[in-house]
C-alpha cells in the first residue's frame, strides 16, 4: 500500500488513526502498541500477503537472538545472529544477480530462482542489524516483545525508512508520549503529509515522464541529443528529489499523527557543498548505519589515508549494492566512494595549505556547490539507467559528443522544450529557495535531532518562511493537499515511491 494511494488516504489510514485516538481517550499503552502493530501488519500484507510470515518469522527469530544476547554476550550468537539476516537478504534480493553472474563467468547454467523482491527487507534487515549489535554492545535496556516488533513493523517507516535506531524510537512507545498534544501532533502531522503528497503526485510525478521517456529511448537507441540528454539527467534529478523528499515527509507527518517522532533522513541535500555534505543531507539514516556498522569497524580514519580511502570504497561500493542487484548500482556507489576519497584528499591537502584560498568565500561557496550537484547529477545517470550502454548513451549526449542517433525518434522530446525548461526552474527555485520541509516547520519539533542540524545550518540561503498552526497556514496546506488528492484521481496508474523498489 502506497502512502500517496486513494486505499491508503480513505481506507487504511482514518480507521487506524481513530483506533488510535479510542485507545488513547482510555489510556491503554499496550492497547495502542498492539493496535498499531496489527495495522502495520495490514499494510505490508496489503500488497501480497504471502511475504507476512516472512516478516513475521524475522522478528521472531531476531528478538531470540537479543535475548540470547542479553543473557550470553558472546560474539558468535551476534554473528548467528547478523548471518541470519544478510542471508534472508541474499537469497531474497541478490540470489539471480549472484547465479547471473556466475553463470557469465563460468558459462554454466544454473536456473535463476526468479524470487519476487519482498517490499522492505533491506531496510527491516538493517533495522534489527543494528539492534542486535547494540544489545551486544550493552546499550538496550530490557525491551518487551511487543514494543520490539512495533519497532520493526511500524508502518510510517517500515518500507522505506528512515532506518531507524532502538534509542530513537522504543523509548516513545509510552503512554505520556501518546497522549501527549494531540492537537498539536494531528496539525503538524497533517502538515508534513499534505506537503509530501504534493511532492510526490504534482512534482515528483509531474516531471517523470521526461525522465522516463529520455532513459528508455537511450536503452534502444545509438545516442541521445544533447538537450535531450541533459532534460533527462535533470529531470530525473528531480524527479528523485521530490520522490524520496515527498516520502520522507509523508513518514515523519504519519508517525506525528500518533505523537512518534522519527528520525530526519533528507536535509536539502542539493544545497551541499561537498560529497561529504551531500552525504550528510541525503538519506542520513542509511549514511549514519553504513558509517557506525560498516565504515567504522572496518577502520574508519584511523588506519592511515590509504586504508581510510580504501574503507570508503568499501562502504560505498556496498552501499550502492544495497540499493539493487545491478552493477550499476555497485558502480554508482564506487562512483561516490571516489568522490568522497577526492573529496577527503583536497581537503587534507588545503588545511595543509597546498592548496591556497583564491576565490571570495561566496564565491567559493557558490562553485563547490556547482561542482558538487554536477557530479551527483552524473552519478544520477548510473543510478536511473538500466545499463551501461543506456547510461553511457545519456552522458555521451550531455557531453555533446553523441553524434549518432535517429532525429525522428527523439522529436517529440526536443520539439518544444520550453515549457519542461520552464517547470525545470520552477522545480528548482522550491529546491534551491525555499526552506525544506523540517526547517518549514521546524518551530514544533517535527523530528529527532533537530538541535543539531539547526547548529549546522547556516543562516543565509533560504527565505525566513515559518509554518504555524493558524487557520491561514491551515487553509494553504489544505490547497496544496487539495491538489494533490485531484491529481491522485487523474493519474491513469498509481505509482510507486522509487524507494520501495531497494
Amino acid at each position: 500500500m502506497v502512502f500517496s494511494s486513494l486505499e491508503f488516504i480513505y481506507l487504511f489510514l482514518p480507521p487506524v488513526l481513530i483506533g488510535y485516538l479510542v485507545l488513547r481517550h482510555w489510556g491503554w499503552e499496550n492497547g495502542i502498541i498492539w493496535w498499531l502493530t496489527i495495522a502495520s501488519l495490514v499494510f505490508y500484507a496489503w500488497w501480497t500477503p504471502v511475504y507476512l510470515p516472512l516478516l513475521l518469522g524475522s522478528v521472531v527469530v531476531n528478538y531470540g537472538f537479543h535475548r540470547v544476547l542479553r543473557q550470553i554476550r558472546d560474539r558468535f550468537i551476534l554473528i548467528a545472529g547478523i548471518a541470519f539476516n544478510l542471508a534472508l537478504i541474499a537469497v531474497f534480493k541478490y540470489a539471480d544477480f549472484f547465479i547471473g553472474n556466475a553463470n557469465l563467468i563460468s558459462g554454466s547454467e544454473i536456473p535463476l530462482l526468479h524470487l519476487v523482491l519482498p517490499l522492505a527487507i533491506s531496510f527491516f534487515t538493517f533495522q534489527q542489524i543494528s539492534f542486535l549489535i547494540d544489545t551486544y554492545k550493552g546499550d538496550i535496556s530490557e525491551c518487551d516483545f511487543p514494543r520490539y516488533m512495533l519497532f520493526v513493523v511500524f508502518f510510517p517507516q517500515l518500507i522505506a525508512g528512515p532506518i531507524v535506531m532502538q534509542k530513537e524510537t522504543i523509548p516513545q512507545f509510552r503512554l505520556p508520549v501518546f497522549k501527549n498534544k494531540l492537537v498539536l501532533n494531528l496539525a503538524v502531522g497533517s502538515t508534513l503529509f499534505a506537503i509530501g503528497l504534493f511532492k510526490k503526485i504534482v512534482l515528483a510525478d509531474g516531471i517523470a515522464p521526461y525522465a522516463n521517456s529520455v532513459f528508455n529511448l537511450a536503452e534502444t537507441t545509438s545516442g541521445v541529443p544533447f538537450e535531450a540528454a541533459w532534460i533527462g539527467a535533470l529531470a530525473y534529478t528531480f524527479q528523485l528529489y521530490f520522490d524520496f523528499s515527498g516520502y520522507c515527509d509523508m513518514a515523519l507527518g504519519l508517525a506525528r499523527l500518533f505523537g512518534i517522532r522519527l528520525p530526519v533522513n533528507f536535509n536539502s541535500p542539493y544545497k551541499a557543498t561537498s560529497i561529504s555534505d551531500f552525504w550528510r543531507r541525503w538519506h542520513i539514516t542509511l549514511s549514519h548505519f553504513l558509517r557506525d556498522y560498516l565504515y567504522i569497524p572496518l577502520g574508519g580514519n584511523r588506519t592511515g589515508p590509504i586504508r581510510r580511502y580504501a574503507n570508503l570504497m568499501i562502504t560505498m561500493l556496498l552501499g550502492g549494492l544495497w540499493h539493487g542487484a545491478s552493477w550499476t548500482f555497485v558502480f554508482w556507489g564506487g562512483l561516490h566512494g571516489a568522490y568522497l576519497a577526492i573529496n577527503h584528499g583536497w581537503s587534507a591537502l588545503a588545511e595543509k595549505g597546498y592548496i591556497p584560498a583564491i576565490l571570495p568565500r561566496p564565491v567559493g561557496n557558490i562553485l563547490s556547490r556547482g561542482v558538487t550537484l554536477l557530479a551527483v547529477v552524473v552519478a544520477w545517470v548510473f543510478f536511473r539507467a538500466e545499463s551501461f550502454s543506456g547510461a553511457s548513451n545519456i552522458l555521451a549526449g550531455m557531453t555533446g559528443l553523441s553524434t549518432v542517433y535517429e532525429p525522428g525518434l527523439w522529436d517529440s522530446m526536443i520539439f518544444g522544450t520550453a515549457p519542461v525548461w520552464a517547470a525545470m526552474i520552477c522545480l528548482a527555485a522550491i529546491v534551491f529557495l525555499l526552506p525544506n520541509s523540517i526547517e518549514f516547520t521546524e518551530r514544533y519539533n517535527p523530528v529527532l535531532g533537530l538541535k543539531k542540524l539547526v547548529a549546522q545550518r547556516p543562516s543565509e540561503g533560504f527565505l525566513p518562511v515559518r509554518w504555524k498552526p493558524t487557520a491561514g497556514w491551515a487553509a494553504a496546506v489544505s490547497v496544496l493537499f487539495g491538489v494533490a488528492l485531484v491529481q491522485t484521481y487523474r493519474l491513469a496508474e498509481m505509482t510507486e515511491f522509487i524507494y520501495f523498489n531497494f
